[in-house]
């Protein structure tokens, strides 16, 4: 379903601060809700759009936005946050609130998730939040990312413009002279079914504290996937993976799969037993065939999938 009519306000005001981390809660809801209206423009909606400059306490705050949506002709209310919880390094996710809108809500957050690779928390029903409660329409609050998490404001600084083109492609359906991208096919470059591992991080004594990976030399080649500074006693990159990033190990063909792909795209990796899907940057080569095994990944993915050693995945790339 699209909406022809869509009132979208960023959380808290100028004067009333929300959430702040490594990200600013204002700042960027500001920033999603401008980039979403423009994109929902382009798809032929009417978007009004709000921020609040003048309030000065938390009650006036929340009124004064619940009024101005309460004052426009529209279909479709949407309040656009960040969440926070403290400082962490591991990915926390996205996740969409709502009291009747179920349905939206839960595609909401899977294209954030899809399109920025964070972790789909999914759609969450509060009844105790006072702009779900009070405006007159339909209405979903979208709570982006968290702004305390490393691995959360790395994801949204990268991925910024297609996670609000997403959201604005379920708003508002796809721009004219767009296609929806078709779910990815078997006949991939690398296409596997099996059993799986995890590898890599401080932690990870089964490698040595020297090892390297098979086809990245150095940190700033990708210096996403490794911590900020060496585990003491350490000199290998494999242990300095950070293990709460999503990452991937195959037993790639290097001919179908050289290394400038490999860098400058991501895997979906599938956990058939709890049905949750993520997508993972590929990080070595491995596991070895002796193991059985088709995939390593990094510890966090596993825990993420929520899954464990010699559990099935499946693992497609490019995606």
């Amino acid at each position: 379903m699209s909406y022809k009519r869509v009132v979208m306000s960023s959380g808290h005001g100028k004067h009333v601060r929300g959430a702040s981390g490594i990200l600013d809660e204002v700042d960027e809801a500001r920033r999603v809700v401008e980039r979403v209206a423009t994109e929902l423009r382009n798809r032929a909606v009417e978007v009004t759009t709000y921020h609040d400059d003048v309030s000065r306490s938390q009650n006036e705050n929340l009124n004064r936005i619940v009024d101005f949506h309460n004052s426009k002709q529209r279909d479709l209310d949407v309040s656009v946050h960040f969440n926070a919880y403290e400082q962490v390094s591991k990915p926390m996710g996205t996740e969409v609130l709502y009291v009747t809108q179920s349905g939206l809500a839960a595609q909401v957050s899977s294209a954030i998730a899809a399109a920025g690779g964070f972790i789909n928390r999914g759609a969450k029903k509060r009844t105790d939040l006072f702009f779900l409660n009070n405006t007159a329409m339909p209405s979903i609050l979208i709570e982006v990312c968290f702004v305390d998490s490393e691995a959360d404001a790395y994801l949204y600084d990268g991925n910024f413009e297609a996670i609000c083109d997403a959201i604005a492609d379920v708003l508002g359906g796809v721009e004219e002279g767009e296609i929806t991208p078709s779910p990815p096919q078997p006949d991939a470059a690398l296409h596997v079914v099996g059993k799986v591992s995890y590898f890599g991080g401080p932690d990870d004594k089964g490698v040595s504290a020297s090892e390297g990976l098979a086809f990245i030399s150095k940190v700033d080649e990708k210096p996403e996937l490794f911590l900020p500074y060496q585990p003491e006693g350490t000199t290998g990159l494999a242990r300095r993976l950070n293990p709460h990033i999503h990452y991937v190990a195959c037993r790639w063909d290097y001919n179908k799969t050289p290394k400038l792909m490999m860098l400058q795209q991501v895997a979906l990796v599938r956990a058939p037993s709890t049905g949750i899907e993520m997508k993972a940057f590929p990080a070595d080569w491995g596991p070895n065939q002796n193991t059985g095994r088709v995939a390593d990944i990094s510890p966090g993915l596993m825990e993420d999938l929520g899954i464990q050693t010699d559990d099935e995945v499946e693992v497609i790339f490019p995606y």
